[in-house]
């Protein structure tokens, strides 16, 4: 399975339509000399982002991993803008038979019906209450959701019922819900994340495109901080040999910007993701691609991922072995070890309120 290489295009992490791996037929493109195809509108030289209607039947997902600290999520989006050239969720767009390559970051689909199946899904008799993580696959404030804002009358539904919540995103737009976090931060009902992968506006542009720029992250996290909403920091992904230099300077830049506790996930090549970021590097950092891919197999036991919990988001070997002490290290230097966000409040639950018939509109 391989992909059209090309030069990097303006504001995507992908450079071309991997075929899924469920893929029935794939097309190739072939120079027949009657169009140049970097002037005369090849479709993938400037894609659109086009959004799609889902209706959901279900909207919470629980989870029995034993490696992730959570039992329940909510995605309300399937595919994401930010093009993260990296993301560990673009295989998903396999099962609906769309490439996870360009179709993962250009053809989004919104659950739209999510704020009001969540709102079933939480009255019905029995419900016990966990945290819920939003956003987990597929970013919860990608560009869309200024528009759709399916996020933030999600988060009214969980601020109604006092139900708690965590939240990982890219994007400073997060700050247009403060008036519903900050509230719920006083009751013990809400944690935030930031992910930031570099300091480096250059790489950040290049590996994450549409995304808030770092310095525009690290200044969310000090506002939620200041309203009160207790705040992390995700170093993630760890790339061997791209911004793992960066590990120190993240941390450090983080909590001079307020937050209280910090991770990292090493970098995950599941499925298609491994080709697909493999022509990233050859993109855009040719000379260190071969050692950055020989690394992440001697992190992965000769292969490109390895699925087994415990192993697939820290790695093992002699560099997971140095990560892992650099990070403990830099906790305790930048005064983050030991530190907890204060324990979600599950007792405050009290079930939703009947729907409005009026319903939402799209």
């Amino acid at each position: 399975m391989t992909t059209r290489t090309r030069p990097g295009i303006k504001g995507r992490g992908s450079t071309g339509y991997l075929p899924g791996r469920f893929a029935v037929t794939t097309a190739d493109a072939v120079d027949d000399g009657w169009h140049d195809a970097d002037t005369e509108g090849d479709p993938s030289s400037s894609p659109q982002t086009e959004l799609h209607e889902e209706v959901a039947r279900s909207v919470i997902t629980r989870n029995s991993s034993p490696d992730i600290p959570f039992e329940q999520s909510l995605n309300p989006y399937r595919g994401c803008e930010h093009g993260c050239s990296y993301c560990f969720a673009r295989p998903s767009h396999a099962y609906l038979d769309l490439s996870p390559g360009l179709d993962f970051e250009t053809r989004i689909f919104a659950k739209t019906n999510a704020p009001q199946i969540l709102r079933q899904e939480l009255s019905k008799r029995g419900y016990q209450p966990s945290p819920i993580s939003l956003g987990i696959n597929t970013d919860a404030y990608q560009p869309t959701e200024r528009k759709l804002q399916l996020t933030r009358r999600i988060l009214e539904v969980l601020a109604e019922t006092k139900h708690p919540v965590s939240l990982i995103t890219k994007n400073a737009l997060i700050e247009r819900d403060l008036d519903l976090l900050a509230p719920m931060a006083r009751e013990n009902l809400v944690h935030v994340y930031l992910s930031i992968t570099t300091l480096d506006n250059g790489l950040s542009s290049r590996l994450e495109p549409r995304a808030s720029a770092p310095h525009s992250r690290l200044k969310t996290v000090a506002r939620l901080s200041e309203a009160g909403v207790p705040v992390g920091v995700m170093f993630a992904p760890v790339i061997p040999w791209v911004n793992d230099h960066e590990l120190e300077a993240v941390l450090e830049a983080s909590r001079d910007a307020g937050a209280t506790a910090a991770g990292y996930v090493l970098l995950r090549l599941p499925h298609e993701v491994a080709p697909l970021f493999r022509d990233w590097l050859q993109t855009h950092l040719p000379d260190r691609a071969a050692h950055v891919m020989s690394t992440v197999q001697q992190l992965r036991g000769g292969r490109d991922y390895d699925s087994r919990f415990g192993t697939r988001l820290r790695g093992e070997g002699v560099y997971a072995d140095l990560l892992a002490r650099r990070f403990a290290l830099a906790l305790k230097r930048f005064g983050f070890e030991g530190r907890r966000h204060p324990p979600f409040d599950c007792t405050r639950f009290v079930p939703p309120r009947a729907a409005s018939p009026q319903g939402e509109l799209f």
